[in-house]
């Protein structure tokens, strides 16, 4: 089975709909699928529930979903440097679904192992709450998190042989292979596609099991927020 396409268009094709429910890794600026999400703007797919730490900024990333209004729900964490995304959710146009960062990895993690939901402590007494099922263990109660199911995930690895096993460099390896696991079709991008035997199997992040579709490509690699000290006077 060949995983390997020609553009990010091309990995995409065949598996977009309208109102679908897509993945997308990345953390901040960092680990961000950029080219399959500017093809997911260039198809015109809309109506979208994107499951994603954060929300890029407003000209990267999911940003420029949100500016094409192809998003109508996000489920993230974090979601503070994005104006047009803050926009949206005060003026009543952009739904969300707030998620500590641990429970939304861990409800990735969990639709990617088939374990429909789970009992956790975050959250609790909080507005996170509101709506979910209370359980009460050892004079504790946990609040049951559903995992997340997606239509597809849409991730950015380091590198990656013909079978889809991936290597994620630094900070990238974040919220990407929780994000790969949980599709039902995980479309990886990367920057570099290698001989097949030449990874070694103790340094692979994530196994080309969960791995569908491969794209190679240039990617743009951005600091969130540039911090400098002022140069001391000589």
């Amino acid at each position: 089975m060949n995983k390997i396409y020609p553009s990010a268009d091309a990995a995409l094709d065949g598996l977009l709909s309208d109102g679908m429910l897509i993945a997308a890794g990345g953390f901040g600026l960092c680990g961000i699928p950029e080219l399959l999400i500017d093809a997911l703007v260039k198809s015109g797919v809309k109506d979208l529930t994107v499951a994603s730490n954060n929300a890029g900024v407003d000209d990267f990333g999911l940003g420029k979903l949100l500016a094409t209004r192809q998003i109508k729900k996000m489920m993230s964490s974090y979601v503070g440097e994005n104006a047009e995304f803050m926009r949206q959710y005060l003026s009543g146009e952009l739904e969300l679904e707030f998620n500590p960062q641990g429970t939304l990895a861990e409800r990735m993690r969990a639709g990617g192992c088939g374990i429909p939901g789970f009992y956790t402590k975050t959250g609790v007494g909080t507005v996170i709450a509101d709506g979910k099922e209370v359980k009460n263990w050892g004079g504790q109660d946990y609040i049951l998190e559903e995992g997340i199911f997606a239509d597809i995930s849409v991730v950015k690895a380091w590198k990656a042989d013909d079978t889809g096993n991936l290597i994620f460099r630094k900070t990238a390896r974040n919220f990407n292979p929780p994000a790969a696991m949980c599709g039902k079709v995980c479309i990886a991008e990367v920057e570099e596609i290698v001989p097949r035997g030449s990874l070694d199997p103790d340094m692979i992040h994530l196994p080309g099991i969960y791995v569908h579709r491969l794209v190679q490509g240039e990617h743009e690699k951005r600091i969130e927020q540039r911090t400098v000290r002022k140069r001391e006077e000589a």
